[in-house]
């Protein structure tokens, strides 16, 4: 990877975190419309999943141009997770603040906090990426000193793990304690979000246990299909909330889970990258960041449909913003999966 190209990379993930905080933050301001007061957060704080896709980014680059040092190895995660920090407090505040539309913000808000804190781990997983190609190399399958002891493998693990199940009860809790329709909007996400957290597990899984050397060829099917699967059952309630609701204000949520849906398959890249070039050579390795790209304009072209919506049925309003911010999340996935693919496999 030249210097130009580490550039480009790491400029998109930043390029579209000031797209959603700029964007979100002109919806907010730009008039007095209650559903500005939803869409305007929630597309705002999609700037710190961006922001720890850069950390990721960026973490990953040094180490294949030979600039990573000490200080690197704190420094992005310790960014990350301030980006997840940050949301999370700004949706516990929207939460408590009561202000219009506070129920379904505040929650979205905080899942998208939860989704930074899965990719920051990532981010954190990837600091001995260097590791993975070399153990790849190694016929022997053993483990190597250099990666990841097995407490550390387990602990990075442990915290996408903990935050999805964090997500999954936060959605039941929704579901079973809500009594208004604000409170299915609010779990159907949080349940599209718990989707996306669990599809992470598998991406740190594998990044963690490839750069230990303890990564198995069994494991290829498990985490690809784990991430599939997440991507599936967002993309099928979407489906069921479409029709069961039809004719309903809130029925629009599924347009949101379908966004979340493509989001969870522009993660699964990654994952399917790591398993194919593992002990093995894979031709087709640089076509798979073409994934990200189909979602990215999946969500994009969603959004304009839904756009033209808003003209007569104003409950689209929201799920159009939204799907533009999801836009950016999946063109800034693009850039992580075309940095594995240049970093990880046999050229």
């Amino acid at each position: 990877m030249n210097h130009g190209i580490s550039v480009l990379f790491r400029t998109i993930p930043l390029a579209m975190a000031a797209f959603c905080f700029a964007y979100g933050a002109y919806i907010y301001t730009a008039g007095d419309d209650p559903a500005r007061l939803t869409a305007g957060p929630v597309v705002f704080f999609l700037g710190s999943i961006c922001m720890a896709l850069y950390c990721t980014a960026a973490t990953i680059i040094r180490q294949l141009t030979g600039t990573y040092n000490e200080a690197s190895k704190y420094i992005f995660p310790a960014i990350g997770y301030s980006f997840a920090l940050a949301t999370l407090i700004c949706g516990v505040f929207i939460l408590t603040s009561g202000m219009t539309g506070w129920v379904v913000t505040g929650h979205v808000v905080c899942g998208l906090g939860l989704i930074t804190v899965c990719v920051s781990t990532a981010a954190t997983s990837s600091s001995r990426f260097i590791q993975i190609p070399r153990n790849s190399a190694d016929a022997s399958f053993s483990i190597n000193p250099q990666g990841f002891t097995v407490g550390q493998s387990v602990t990075l693990i442990g915290i996408v793990s903990a935050t999805a199940l964090a997500a999954w009860i936060w959605c039941i809790l929704l579901y079973v304690r809500g009594t208004l329709p604000a409170h299915i909007v609010a779990g159907s996400v949080m349940f599209g979000i718990a989707c996306v957290c669990t599809a992470l597990i598998a991406l740190v899984a594998s990044i963690a246990r490839q750069i230990r050397g303890s990564y198995t060829l069994k494991e290829k099917s498990k985490w690809t299909g784990l991430a599939l699967t997440m991507g599936a059952l967002a993309f099928i309630l979407g489906i069921v909330l479409l029709i069961v609701l039809r004719g309903r204000p809130i029925n629009f949520v599924g347009f949101v889970l379908f966004g979340l849906a493509l989001i969870c398959w522009s993660i699964s890249s990654k994952v399917i990258l790591l398993a194919k070039i593992w002990h093995t050579d894979y031709p087709l390795a640089n076509r798979i960041p073409i994934i990200p790209i189909v979602t990215a304009l999946t969500c994009l072209f969603l959004a304009a449909f839904l756009f033209e919506a808003a003209g007569f049925a104003h409950k689209y309003f929201v799920p159009a913003r939204v799907l533009a911010g999801f836009g950016a999340i999946c063109f800034a996935l693009y850039s992580i999966v075309s940095i594995l693919e240049s970093g990880a496999s046999k050229k």
